[in-house]
């Protein structure tokens, strides 16, 4: 069995309210195990056999859609992976006095990145400061910038992407680390 998380876009935000007894109830009926959700923004962990990832997020992706009428970006890393993206300190060097670390998850691994990092996003002091296989990193400084990177990063890259703070990615690595 592997420890899976889905990280889920656009959940309990913009009006899209959803209980996480519901969610859960979707995973279970995937056939998925040991379910729980962490806070209420769309990070489900969930422990199934190993499965390609591509394979995961697809079905998680059509019960949502039949569930919720509406379609759910799934992004879908092992409990491994997210251990690998803290142990590789992305945010090294970065002054930690108000600013917030983030985490933005894609869907596939681009052929290029387009943009020659660090980059700071138009009008905002939020920068863009490195890309590794599936995430990308960026820092903010408050004023309301955390929103910026994602739809940043997707008009970019044209692709539909979902950003976590390295604070949730590291709790949710306490929590299940070893298991739930």
């Amino acid at each position: 069995m592997t420890l899976y998380v889905a990280f889920l876009r656009g959940i309990n935000v913009g009006g899209h309210i959803v209980k996480k007894e519901q969610l859960q109830e979707a995973f279970k009926s995937l056939g998925f195990q040991d379910i729980i959700t962490i806070r209420q923004s769309g990070n489900v962990v969930f422990e199934t056999q190993a499965i390609v990832t591509e394979e995961l997020e697809k079905r998680i992706s059509e019960k949502l859609l039949a569930l919720l009428s509406y379609d759910v970006a799934v992004f879908v890393r092992t409990i491994l992976e997210l251990k690998e993206i803290i142990w590789s300190d992305p945010f090294q060097g970065q002054p930690k006095e108000g600013t917030s670390f983030l985490v933005t998850l894609l869907p596939n691994l681009p052929n290029k990145f387009p943009l020659e990092l660090p980059v700071i996003i138009p009008k905002s002091t939020a920068q863009i400061i490195s890309a590794k296989g599936l995430e990308v990193f960026s820092v903010t400084h408050g004023g309301g910038e955390g929103a910026l990177p994602n739809p940043y990063v997707e008009s970019k890259l044209k692709v539909k992407t979902t950003t976590r703070n390295m604070n949730i990615i590291k709790e949710i690595v306490e929590k299940c680390g070893e298991s739930c």
